[in-house]
């Protein structure tokens, strides 16, 4: 049994319910998500280093995936990594928890800045993608940009009730095959 809840934190809104074990599951963000993420990406770009204050506001303004997991042990690793300074780890095991349809697609370092690009169609040539794109002088910001620029476009698209599949009408009428099987 499912029991709807909401439950407001800073101002945003988020509706869910409680399953049976005591495990809190997002339904939907508050259309105010799009702007908190932006917000945290500024204060992303604009930090010099990595802190674990800063991984602590990215877990919890941009990562409802891992408050959701029935387990603490995925949260635990992440802790794990923060606090002996495994700055890029942590990042790469937020970015896996959180987005697993979205895969690190290309880490290059251009004069003196990392460049970090994520993709869901990793598997596709560049040209057919549209990845997310985010560049920093420090890799673990570099990543956890993307992470959150990620979530950014996820809470758009949700927002707009966009899918990744555009739904078809069905039509009424004949089917004709136009195969040439001679």
């Amino acid at each position: 049994m499912l029991l709807p809840i909401s439950i407001s934190y800073e101002g945003l809104v988020i509706f869910g319910c409680r399953n049976l074990l005591g495990i809190f599951v997002a339904m939907f963000e508050h259309p105010a998500a799009e702007e908190r993420l932006r917000r945290l990406q500024e204060r992303l770009r604009r930090a010099p280093r990595v802190t674990p204050q800063l991984i602590e506001r990215v877990l919890a303004e941009a990562c409802p995936r891992l408050a959701a997991l029935p387990s603490p042990d995925a949260a635990g690793r992440i802790r794990q990594l923060v606090d002996v300074g495994a700055w890029i780890e942590a990042a790469m095991a937020m970015i896996d928890l959180e987005l697993p349809a979205w895969k690190v697609r290309q880490l290059t370092l251009d004069e003196g800045e990392w460049r970090c690009c994520l993709s869901q169609l990793w598997q596709l040539p560049d040209w057919l993608d549209d990845p997310i794109e985010a560049h920093n002088e420090a890799l673990p910001i570099a990543l956890l940009d993307a992470l959150v620029e990620a979530r950014c476009r996820l809470a758009v698209s949700a927002e707009n009730g966009r899918t990744t599949v555009p739904s078809v009408r069905l039509q009424q009428g004949y089917s004709v095959c136009c195969d040439d099987f001679a």
